[in-house]
């Protein structure tokens, strides 16, 4: 089994997962470099009798605070990122910690900041002001901004009556839990926007991995539309075709062998539409399947008139290829859902757009066996609607079937 190392496991990580790692290390460097600032602070006041003890209460509670505030920065972002985490327990075990720890500070550690400057702040302060910044972190990403307004500032009042006591006096005092609020505030907002950065490159790995599974999707949609509008006609006038040559040949008429031909170039015509299909380049022409349609349908006995007008040569080449797969669907369905005997197919413009209107009759009052719940009319008007156009069939009385599609040119 091969060893995986670092630099192995680093590749292995996708772009997403590369940018958390780098963001949730840049989360836990902030209480790092409190942990080092009050490593400072206590190491500028050894040397003094009443300031060793304090210091080493500094340490273990600086220490302590750090630790407990890495693993619940792992388990809020964890949380902000949407995944199950027992963030509030960990939070909660983060306040106490830190409430305890700086009242532990401040009592034992001076009262004034040395014998040199009698009115500056002890390095305790320094030290607490740091060990609430660390702890707000967790707090900044794992809860809202409204209750993390409200711990920040319940944590400093929790704060300040050990100040008070530590002799600190109301000026300093004051002025300490005003610079921590500015500093948690800063400290929020830094930490926060780490979260949300990395909130939204996963929501962007998410959209591209939608994105590629719409497209999919879509080309999914294209072949099996038109494989449908591909193959309908086709099989339809080789089952019409072959049915006519069984007839033909229980008769003894030569003719079936011509039927039978055409069923075979139908047929190879069929595989050779079909490799356009999977090679995503098949279009329709519209004078072609016109003319395949008359060819048809005049098979089936279905008399049919074709108006294209004179200038349907100048319609846009995508209108023209949309409106040739509506003739071959309208074919389609005049051949497997009707017993027709006259269909009408006519072009025309109108308000700046390329009509065509397809009626035909036979149409019986019970759907025929043939009929189920085709895609074919769903199909034209995904395409339609790829070009703006749509597809309306309105109901013109018993007996009858009228399919208008519009496209604007």
């Amino acid at each position: 089994m091969a060893v995986l190392t670092p630099r192995r496991r680093w590749k292995g990580y996708s772009k997403p997962q590369r940018t958390e790692l780098y963001l949730r290390w840049s989360l836990y460097l902030i209480p790092l470099m409190m942990l080092a600032l009050i490593m400072l602070a206590t190491t500028a006041s050894t040397g003094r009798p009443d300031t060793d003890g304090s210091a080493r209460v500094c340490l273990v509670v600086g220490l302590a605070v750090t630790l407990l505030t890495l693993r619940a920065l792992r388990t809020s972002l964890d949380h902000y990122l949407k995944r199950p985490t027992d963030h509030l327990r960990r939070l909660v075990a983060v306040a106490v910690v830190t409430v305890a720890g700086c009242w532990a500070v401040l009592l034992l550690g001076p009262a004034d900041g040395g014998p040199g400057s009698p009115d500056a702040p002890p390095f305790t302060a320094v030290v607490v002001s740091a060990l609430l910044a660390t702890a707000f972190c967790p707090a900044g990403v794992g809860l809202p901004v409204r209750w993390a307004c409200l711990a920040g500032v319940s944590t400093q009042l929790l704060v300040a009556p050990a100040a008070l006591l530590a002799g600190l006096g109301t000026p300093v005092t004051a002025g300490l839990l005003v610079g921590n609020l500015i500093g948690l505030a800063f400290v929020g907002f830094s930490c926060r926007s780490f979260a949300w950065l990395q909130s939204v490159v996963w929501e962007l790995d998410t959209a591209r991995e939608a994105q590629a599974r719409l497209a999919v999707a879509e080309e999914r949609l294209r072949f099996s539309r038109d494989l449908h509008d591909v193959m309908g006609r086709n099989l339809t006038t080789i089952a019409l075709k072959s049915e006519l040559a069984v007839q033909l040949a229980r008769r003894g008429r030569p003719e079936a062998a011509d039927q039978m031909t055409e069923v075979q170039r139908i047929a190879q015509e069929s595989q050779r539409e079909v490799r356009d299909v999977v090679r995503g380049y098949r279009t329709a022409d519209l004078h072609a399947e016109a003319i395949g349609a008359r060819a048809v349908l005049r098979a089936a006995d279905v008399a049919c008139e074709i108006d294209l007008g004179e200038d349907a040569d100048e319609l846009p080449p995508p209108v023209q290829s949309v409106l040739g797969w509506v003739i071959r669907e309208a074919t389609t369905n005049v051949l497997r859902h009707s017993e027709a005997g006259h269909c009408s197919i006519r072009l025309r413009r109108e308000d700046g757009r390329a009509v065509l209107e397809l009626e035909n009759d036979g149409v019986p009052a019970v759907p025929l066996p043939s009929q189920g719940g085709g895609t074919g009319l769903r199909g034209l008007r995904e395409r339609l609607a790829a070009h703006d156009g749509e597809l309306t069939v309105p109901d013109i009385g018993p007996g009858r079937f009228r399919m208008s599609a519009s496209v604007p040119l």
